[in-house]
């Protein structure tokens, strides 16, 4: 009996061992069917179809033209900013060109104007220095001139002076030619720097002695001449040579 039991409990399991095994494989089976019909493809109608064939080639047509005039802008980009630069650079190099030429015509000019400038001061130079000799001659010549009419009446006094028999008649002719002479310094912006009984003045008179004065008025003051002065105009050519009372 008891073996019976036994032979009864491992057909038992065997037989719960047989539904489990069903049991996967049913699973197995009914899974199977449900992926598969997740990989069948979805079915589109006609229309569908045909509108999804006239799409894909115009996206396939239109975006490679984008993307080439999108890499053409990109690529033309940079040369036109070259050219602009390029031309820009041009620009630049024929004005500092025309600069050029210009600063060269203008320091042409400068160099002749200063030549002619240079010539024009050494010819005035030499005509100066000429016209100074000249009138240097011109205004000896003139004086010499107005001499010799003096020189004459001297040259007639003298003829006389020894067949004269009155005195008195050759002093007149000599204070006559004195005074013509005066006349003709005169002429010639030569006076006389007056000394008696002046104030002295170092500036114009040259004192040789100092002598008591004869009275309080002429002290300080000239008293006598020993030697005239004259002025040329208004610069002394001649100091007078004076006697000082003090």
């Amino acid at each position: 009996m008891s073996k019976k039991k036994e032979t009864q409990k491992q057909e038992e399991k065997i037989n719960k061992s047989q539904t489990k095994t069903n049991h996967t494989e049913q699973e197995q089976h009914t899974s199977k069917p449900e992926q598969q019909v997740d990989d069948i493809p979805e079915v589109k109608e006609p229309q569908e179809v045909e509108a999804t064939q006239e799409s894909e080639p115009t996206q396939s047509t239109e975006t490679p033209q984008n993307e080439k005039i999108g890499k053409e802008n990109k690529e033309t980009q940079p040369a036109d900013e070259a050219q602009s630069k390029d031309k820009k650079c041009e620009e630049a190099i024929q004005d500092a060109q025309d600069e050029k030429e210009l600063l060269k015509r203008q320091l042409e000019e400068l160099n002749d104007k200063h030549l002619r400038l240079i010539a024009e001061y050494d010819n005035f130079r030499k005509r100066t220095l000429k016209e100074k000799m000249e009138l240097s001659k011109s205004a000896g010549e003139s004086v010499l001139l107005g001499l010799l009419p003096v020189i004459d009446d001297f040259d007639r006094a003298l003829e006389h002076i020894d067949s004269a028999k009155d005195i008195n008649a050759v002093k007149e002719g000599i204070n006559l030619i004195y005074n013509k002479f005066q006349n003709f310094l005169k002429q010639q912006g030569v006076t006389e720097i007056e000394t008696k009984e002046q104030e002295f003045d170092s500036e114009t008179h040259e004192a040789v002695t100092k002598i008591p004065a004869p009275s309080e008025e002429l002290k300080g003051k000239i008293i006598d001449c020993i030697q005239k002065g004259y002025k040329l105009n208004d610069k002394v050519i001649r100091y007078p040579k004076v006697v000082v009372g003090e």
